[in-house]
């Protein structure tokens, strides 16, 4: 399989109007989230993509550590939004992530709540959205992307969670290359339909399988347990409680009962 990354064959022939049409290429860096926030400081245009063939020392939600050796997929984008579409930019992501895996290999995909990517219940993709702001503006926020591409066993065997990658749910190697390009087109399409209750919100609420289950949910020192009743159109998770209550979490780590 040729699958050589560079910035020239992951934009070459994209036609996006704004994500992917600045592509950055490094072999390896600690994080593309870092390395994306150092050219946010330096005003690089909106809907640049960094992507790396290894990361060291990327970080996913609630400070986990998230490796992505060569063979798998890192990249981050920056962005300039306006505040009121920071919740959606979660949503955003998860479902590109899913569009593209399932243009690319025909898996089929669910999203937990908030946004890990899923196949046959187990996580593919792991998603950090980190911003600036300061006095109402949004000085820029970055959407980190991990996929577990062609990670086997071995590799995966020391993730504290259930994990599996494309390879070994599609029983063969899958490019990355057609994996990031079809990823880059898909943020870019989302992006630009994005909007707070828009149809982004619809279709990632659609395709959360947290709905309607059984939950544990861990907030900050806080555990909740009880029925997913719905999503807000801010991404929080609306949860009623054995006792009738009704709790609006707007952030954590949600295990199915």
């Amino acid at each position: 399989m040729s699958d050589t990354l560079s910035a020239e064959s992951i934009s070459r022939g994209l036609g996006t109007r704004m994500i992917g049409r600045n592509v950055l290429y490094y072999s390896r860096v600690t994080s593309t989230n870092e390395t994306a926030k150092q050219e946010a400081g330096r005003g690089v245009r909106e809907g640049t993509v960094i992507v790396a063939g290894e990361q060291t020392a990327g970080r996913g939600r609630l400070k986990r550590t998230w490796l992505t050796p060569a063979g798998n997929i890192a990249l981050s984008v920056v962005l300039y939004p306006k505040k009121r579409v920071l919740p959606s930019l979660i949503m955003m992501a998860s479902l590109a992530v899913s569009h593209s895996i399932e243009t690319v290999t025909g898996l089929e995909t669910q999203i937990k709540w908030p946004n890990d990517v899923l196949i046959n219940g187990r996580k593919v993709c792991g998603i950090l959205v980190e911003s600036d702001v300061r006095d109402e503006k949004v000085n820029y926020a970055i959407i980190g992307i991990g996929i577990n591409v062609n990670a086997g066993k071995d590799v995966l065997s020391g993730v504290q969670f259930a994990a599996t990658s494309l390879n070994l749910e599609a029983g063969k190697e899958v490019s990355c290359l057609d994996v990031i390009r079809e990823l880059v087109k898909a943020l870019d399409n989302l992006y630009s339909t994005i909007s707070p209750g828009g149809p982004v919100f619809s279709e990632w609420r659609n395709r959360l399988v947290t709905l309607r289950k059984k939950v544990r949910v861990t907030s900050g020192r806080e555990v909740f347990e009880g029925i997913a009743e719905s999503v807000d159109a801010d991404g929080s998770l609306l949860v009623r409680g054995t006792d009738g209550s009704l709790n609006r979490i707007i952030a954590g780590d949600v295990t199915l009962r």
